[in-house]
């Protein structure tokens, strides 16, 4: 996997000796020599990742990474800090400026490069969310996202079998107001995190009962826990087990002995970027279902129904099993508009697909086909027992009125409804010929007086 990597270092044999590293492992890299120029660079190229010196003359590590974070066009890049300061407390400054790791000179390879993997498969991920927001904030159908979100009240799960380690990190993790839960045995602990409740998960990679690795890698592969941040605890020095956990989809690792202001930094960051990506995926599941659906009705569109209903017609001709499919036109709907007016209208229309919704099962389509008529699919339904449905709909349409104006005012309304199935088609038959002889039954019902239902002939 390559990856568009920006150095940052006011010295350029710094930069250069990066350079020449990561260029030897196939990645394309960019380089910049002040806090400005990496800020100018970041916003113009978009790298995948940036390693960042905290040394610099003018602006430094700390304020670039601060205004990188801070800007909505580079705060999703992860940001590394490589340097030759080596305290705890510059650790922690950097994390808390948004570093998502910081790196001490000299930096081991294998350790660097297992990083810029880890974060750079997290940021196409991220990336394709981030896109697919994009499009729907384009079609107006999503509200902005809170990039400064809240993390109180997030739900953590220690996985360790060393308890005096959990009580020191449940008593450090405590005072951020965070929901601390732990788990002693491995197996439990698996059940425990695929329930999808929690936001991010503590593991010990010293755990004895199991393979720690093993367990890391069986959560990263459960739906529920795919994307819950997992952090690791790992012994000062074991860079072997470090680049395993991170191969293997480890989001971020703490050392022994942990500092309580280094782990909750580092526990911060993940459940912010736990927010942030779950607002994305929330955003684009907004906006697929606004794509859709009907927004008056809440019924699917027509442009779901173009591409469901051939998946539908396709089953029913490999399995032999017929598919019925009805339109419903509500009779002289135009006259409720011009008489009532158009909100009167759209109430009809409400509730007229709630009774449909009422009446279909969960395997058929219902979906507003235009205007006032609506189409429903039904898989393995013969034209008999759909002929059944559709009366019975039809008449529960004609017997019990329209309630408006909050029960002070009825409307009586009837629909016609035209019919047709797989089981009385042509050889040649498909989805668009099967839709045609239902609205020919359709405009036959109109036809012969409306208030009816019309099974299309053989």
């Amino acid at each position: 996997m390559t990856a568009r990597v920006l150095v940052v270092d006011d010295l350029e044999p710094n930069v250069k000796l990066l350079e020449a590293k990561l260029r030897a492992e196939y990645f394309d890299v960019l380089g910049a020599y002040s806090g400005v120029e990496a800020i100018d660079t970041a916003i113009q190229e978009q790298p995948d990742i940036i390693l960042l010196d905290v040394m610099m003359p003018g602006m430094d590590g700390f304020e670039t990474c601060r205004r990188l974070k801070a800007s909505p066009e580079t705060m999703h890049i992860p940001v590394v800090m490589v340097t030759a300061l080596d305290q705890q407390a510059d650790r922690v400054a950097g994390l808390e400026a948004g570093a998502d790791d910081f790196l001490t000179k000299p930096v081991e390879d294998l350790a660097l490069f297992a990083r810029v993997r880890s974060l750079t498969r997290l940021k196409m991920m991220t990336d394709e969310l981030r896109a697919r927001y994009a499009t729907g904030k384009g079609l107006g159908v999503v509200d902005n996202i809170d990039v400064e979100n809240e993390t109180e009240d997030a739900r953590i799960l220690i996985i360790d079998d060393n308890e005096d380690q959990i009580e020191r990190l449940a008593g450090a993790l405590g005072d951020e107001k965070y929901i601390v839960d732990h788990e002693l045995n491995p197996e439990v602990a698996m059940g425990r995190a695929r329930s999808g409740s929690y936001d991010l998960l503590i593991v010990n990679l010293s755990i004895e009962e199991m393979d720690p690795l093993r367990l890391c890698s069986s959560i990263r592969s459960f739906e529920e826990t795919r994307l819950t941040p997992i952090l690791a605890v790992v012994r000062q020095g074991d860079t072997r087990k470090l680049v395993r956990a991170l191969d293997i989809g480890v989001n971020d690792y703490l050392t022994r002995p942990v500092d309580k202001n280094e782990l909750t930094a580092r526990a911060h960051t993940q459940l912010r970027r736990k927010r942030y990506v779950d607002q994305l995926r929330s955003s684009f599941q907004t906006s697929l279902e606004m794509a859709v659906t009907d927004p008056l009705t809440g019924l699917y569109n027509r442009r779901y129904l173009a591409s469901h209903l051939s998946a539908m017609f396709d089953r029913a001709f490999w399995t032999g099993r017929p598919l019925s499919v009805m339109i419903l036109d509500l009779d002289f709907f135009k006259q409720v508009n011009d008489t009532y007016g158009h909100d009167v209208g759209d109430k009809v229309l409400q509730d007229f697909a709630e009774r449909i919704s009422g009446t279909v099962r969960g395997i058929d389509l219902a979906c507003r086909y235009g205007g006032e008529e609506f189409l429903i699919a039904m898989p393995d339904t013969d034209l008999a027992f759909a002929s059944v449905v559709a009366e019975r709909l039809r008449q529960e349409i004609a017997n019990q009125k329209f309630v408006l104006n909050g029960g002070r005012d009825e409307l009586a309304v009837t629909v016609s409804v035209g019919l047709a199935s797989t089981e009385t088609g042509p050889e040649d038959d498909n989805a668009q010929k099967l839709i045609k002889r239902t609205d020919e039954a359709l405009y036959e019902a109109k036809s012969a007086g409306r208030n009816r239902v019309i099974k299309s002939a053989a």
